[in-house]
């Protein structure tokens, strides 16, 4: 329990420090700010490896799966580069969704960090629902893995749409429960007009975030729960690495365009983890097996996408979704 109560003071102590501190005032994140960042999550959760070996080499968690102390190192790092992978997509439409609501650059931010509190919570319940179930229902793993199988199958075979957050049911919903400006005021959620208490644009673009979090996080949680079942690696390895998303979402705007073949990279990722669960009864995989497919997919996939040109027009295209500072 005191392992648990610490890591979550750890990183409530990160959040603070990044809103009140780092990132108080309103600003617009430029390349630079958001590589340093970026490099800093990253440290942090690559670090947060050796307290992961520590923790189980002194049993100062319930292990069980009795894990040795190298192989729950493993399996957080192979958990976390699966989490982190997967979140590519979700820069993209987080990206879309900003347009849509004409959310400046310097207020994003904001906006980013209450969505990774609330995915913080949505996240631990379906995590624990998830552990929960693959512990108890052994069959589980056969409808995650074939959940897994089907999602990377739509990600080949589906064609790319435009995607209109202002037409989806949430944001519909919302209207009819509060009234909406179309205006901004600063970094505020809310503005009192008349006497009544109005959402801005900022509220609506978090609402219709949090809901594509947990739509991705069915996707990515299946997927860790391929590597382990262990209810603190999963939880540590997937908050790290949302915890760094609003940087390398900074970070990737002006890089997206260069990685084009990173979603079939994602594809394989999402086939092999839905193989895996599938045969996890039957299969035994080794531990380092998964961190070299990630790797492998991963590195090809930049590979490819390096030696192939970008469009002058794609890469207008993608500039032009990320780099939203219009006024509304």
């Amino acid at each position: 329990m005191i392992v648990w109560v610490s890591f979550i003071i750890l990183v409530s102590i990160f959040l603070v420090l990044d809103l009140f501190v780092f990132n108080r005032k309103a600003h617009v994140i430029d390349t630079k700010e958001a590589s340093k960042y970026t490099a800093l999550w990253v440290g942090i959760a690559l670090a947060f490896t050796g307290a992961v070996y520590l923790i189980y080499q002194n049993g100062w968690i319930a292990n069980p799966d009795d894990l040795t102390a190298s192989n729950a190192a493993l399996k957080y790092v192979t958990g976390y580069l699966i989490e982190l992978s997967l979140s590519i997509d979700n820069i993209f439409v987080i990206a879309v969704i900003f347009k849509s609501f004409s959310i400046p650059l310097k207020f994003q931010h904001r906006v980013l960090f209450w969505g990774i509190v609330g995915a913080l919570v949505f996240r631990a319940f379906m995590i624990l629902f998830g552990v929960a179930l693959i512990n108890e229902v052994s069959w589980m793993t056969y409808v995650f893995g074939a959940f897994l199988l089907y999602t990377a199958y739509n990600m080949l075979t589906s064609h790319e749409e435009d995607f209109d957050p202002e037409k989806s049911y949430v944001y519909k919903f919302a209207r009819k429960l509060f009234p909406v400006t179309n205006t901004l005021d600063g970094q505020k959620m809310f503005v009192h007009k008349m006497g009544k208490r109005i959402a801005t644009p900022l509220f609506l673009a978090l609402i219709v975030i949090e809901l594509t979090d947990i739509l991705f996080a069915l996707d990515s949680i299946p997927a860790i729960l391929a590597i382990t079942a262990d209810p603190f690696l999963v939880f540590s390895s997937n908050i790290l690495a949302i915890m760094g998303l609003r940087s390398m979402y900074f970070f990737l705007s002006n890089l997206l365009d260069k990685f084009q073949y990173i979603h079939y990279s994602l594809v394989a990722i999402l086939a092999f983890v839905g193989i895996k669960l599938i045969l996890v009864h039957h299969v035994e995989f080794p531990e380092w097996l998964s961190l070299a497919v990630i790797i492998l997919a991963l590195g090809l996939g930049m590979l490819f996408s390096s030696l192939k040109p970008t469009d002058e027009k794609d890469r207008q295209n993608v500039k032009e979704s990320l780099n939203t500072d219009k006024k509304p």
